[in-house]
């Protein structure tokens, strides 16, 4: 992973346009080809990037041909291998500049409950529809496991991700899954399930435009402790 704290401004041109005026930043240029812009607060996620897979063409003011606006020192063109989308990084100032090897990461341990979530839901497949079944748990991608992996009644391959509670972020995970899964021709075509025991609307609307489906879990009906006898409806 490369880490550069340095004076920019960012454009996103493509589906949409975006522009962050001069101010410094820190950029994540990771070894899947995402390149991400943060700065020091409001919030955990970058204020722009661009996803996997992207090429990273690096101009300076010193390269034959190069016009830059006076001050610009270096621009980042991020190219998106899918799309016409490509986020353009103007720099005026590096302020640190290093590179790290972060080899193999172990993934994500989840916690008790979303452990048990998988196990459980795993165990009664046909809690997600009627004539599903189970082909295997953390079954593994170059980019991560997914959650569960089964088929449909109609022999169709789904990609299960569970969460406790489903977010935004999550929906996101689901997607890259499907669009690497979806290369294999033994699978494709996968859809998406986003399972949860609470779902974010936020995630709720993106999923369903994404054409992932959302199911709420139940967690003390999966484990079998649910009191029908308690409840109103």
């Amino acid at each position: 992973m490369r880490l550069v704290i340095a004076r920019c401004s960012v454009d996103y041109e493509g589906r949409l346009k975006a522009h962050l005026p001069l101010a410094t930043r820190l950029l994540l240029v990771k070894a899947d080809g995402s390149v991400l812009v943060h700065s020091d607060g409001g919030s955990y996620k970058p204020l722009n990037w661009m996803s996997p897979p992207a090429t990273l063409r690096v101009s300076s003011a010193d390269s034959e041909g190069a016009a830059f606006d006076e001050g610009i020192v270096e621009q980042w063109t991020v190219q998106s291998a899918k799309t016409d989308d490509r986020l353009i990084v103007n720099i005026y100032e590096h302020l640190h500049d290093s590179s790290h090897e972060l080899g193999v990461d172990p993934g994500l341990i989840k916690d008790g409950v979303e452990a048990d979530l998988q196990r459980l839901l795993a165990e009664q497949i046909e809690t997600l529809g009627t004539g599903y079944t189970l082909i295997r748990r953390e079954y593994a991608t170059a980019i991560g496991p997914v959650d569960i992996l089964a088929r449909d009644a109609s022999g169709a391959t789904i990609a299960v991700e569970l969460k406790r509670r489903g977010d935004i972020d999550g929906v996101e995970q689901l997607t890259r899954y499907l669009e690497l899964l979806n290369r294999d021709p033994l699978l494709a075509p996968v859809r998406g399930i986003f399972a949860a025991q609470q779902i974010k609307p936020q995630a709720r609307v993106l999923a369903t435009d994404r054409g992932i489906d959302c199911v709420t879990l139940d967690y003390d009906a999966l484990r079998g402790v649910d009191d029908s006898d308690s409840r109103l409806f």
